[in-house]
């Protein structure tokens, strides 16, 4: 069932993006479109170009993961309610590192979610690159199962390289995953270099000529345009025009070649992840129809918000970074000439619309202490199950759902100290108690 969408057009929050996203309803987002941390084991630090007369900001990325990075409440979630998916971090674990098992707990519960807000007829489209990309789509094929997997994009960007131990890294992946079979797909030609390359010679603008063609020694072009000629009932006559390039020999593909944003691009903002706005568009047009509505969960300088903007899409925007509304409003300007832009700027979570009260089991307070083996989720001392109180994990008025898998049993001090507060909140309490 697809729900209406409890967030404004045009909105950059400011937030965790996983509390975020918990509070979107299920089933209304159209496009997601996520260009997460890589876990590249280093932090990145970039200054954000600002306009003449002010001061360049510097701004930090952490990619560099372990397992104090980890909360206890998403392997609790994990382990609880998805071990497919669960087996799949700990695999990563295992055959890579601490590091990537760390990252991909972090991934998995934001996947999760976005997985339960895409509409029926709703794409996601990850961007990775070597470092864990294998691992990523092993997360998709739990999370959207193996047969949602509709391509595995190559983004080819060519940069210089001089590498004497390895084949030059000049390319990122992009994993493409459908809901359902129903999923938005407008194709989308691209005049490919070779293609282009070898009609050069027979093209006027944009426009093949009947004549030029005839005398082809390319035996594709030749058996191309004799096609096309039979199709319109024509003969190839040197003062016709058979078709154009753009329409008929530009090909759908799966290589994208698109330079990285140099210095001297006017697109460039600072950020040394920042991807082309012409990247952006070709997946936005491919997976999206005008008034859709786009998400970005790792929106950074919101190049995918601009681009959802310029081809008048609805977008949602959501980053760690404080400057981020900042920024999609200086591009709004700079890249697209939009002035005023009703964006809107949250630091809190949307509330769900779409949950339903009272879903609990009837029994849930038996499974709970049953699960929990009689400890507390706080403090983990053991206790009687008439000394445990339900508590939800994620609060209620924060977006959390009145489910199952968002309720703990607390102890009395526990619950009413971490009130309607994040379990980040109540561990910080519990050890200053202890010291």
């Amino acid at each position: 069932m697809v729900n209406p969408l409890n967030v404004d057009n045009r909105t950059i929050f400011t937030a965790d993006n996983l509390d975020v996203l918990r509070g979107i309803n299920s089933e209304c987002v159209d496009l997601i479109y996520l260009d997460p941390p890589f876990n590249s084991g280093r932090n990145r630090a970039a200054p954000i170009a600002r306009r003449a007369g002010q001061k360049a900001k510097s701004v930090e990325f952490q990619d560099v993961w372990t397992l104090n990075d980890v909360k206890r409440e998403w392997v609790r979630q994990l382990e609880g309610s998805d071990p497919a998916l669960w087996a799949v971090v700990t695999a990563g674990g295992r055959a890579h590192s601490e590091s990537m098992q760390a990252y991909l707990t972090f991934m998995a519960v934001r996947l999760v979610e976005m997985h339960r807000i895409l509409k029926p007829t709703g794409t996601l489209y990850l961007h990775c690159d070597h470092t864990a990309n294998s691992y990523l789509r092993l997360l998709l094929d739990v999370v959207f199962t193996s047969r949602r997997m509709g391509n595995e994009i190559i983004w080819h960007y060519g940069k210089m390289s001089n590498t004497s131990k390895n084949f030059p890294r000049n390319h990122d992946t992009i994993l493409r995953y459908t809901k359902s079979d129903d999923a938005v797909f407008n194709p989308i030609k691209g005049g490919e270099s070779e293609y282009r390359n070898r009609f050069q010679r027979y093209l006027t603008g944009n426009q093949v000529l009947f004549g030029a063609v005839k005398d082809s020694n390319d035996k594709l072009i030749k058996r191309r345009a004799q096609r096309r000629a039979n199709e319109l009932g024509r003969a190839l006559v040197n003062s016709d025009v058979l078709f154009d390039f753009d329409t008929e020999f530009k090909v759908q593909s799966d290589v994208v070649y698109e330079s990285i944003i140099k210095g001297n691009d006017k697109q460039k903002t600072g950020f040394e992840t920042q991807k082309p706005l012409r990247l952006l568009k070709r997946i936005v047009l491919a997976s999206s129809n005008e008034g859709d509505m786009v998400l970005d969960p790792f929106c950074g300088c919101a190049t995918a918000c601009i681009a959802a903007e310029g081809l008048n899409r609805q977008w949602i925007g959501i980053d760690k970074l404080a400057e981020a509304w900042e920024l999609v409003n200086e591009r709004l300007v700079r890249d697209l000439g939009i002035f005023g832009a009703a964006t809107v700027h949250r630091t809190d979570a949307p509330i769900r619309s779409d949950t339903v009260e009272d879903q609990l089991s009837p029994n849930v307070r038996d499974l709970l202490y049953e699960r929990q083996q009689g400890r507390c989720a706080g403090c983990d001392d053991l206790f009687r199950l008439r000394n445990l109180e339900l508590d939800h994990i994620r609060p209620r008025s924060k977006g959390g759902a009145n489910s199952d898998e968002n309720v703990q049993l607390l102890c009395g001090w526990c619950n009413r100290t971490k009130g309607n507060r994040s379990m980040d909140y109540l561990r910080v309490r519990l050890r200053e108690a202890d010291s």
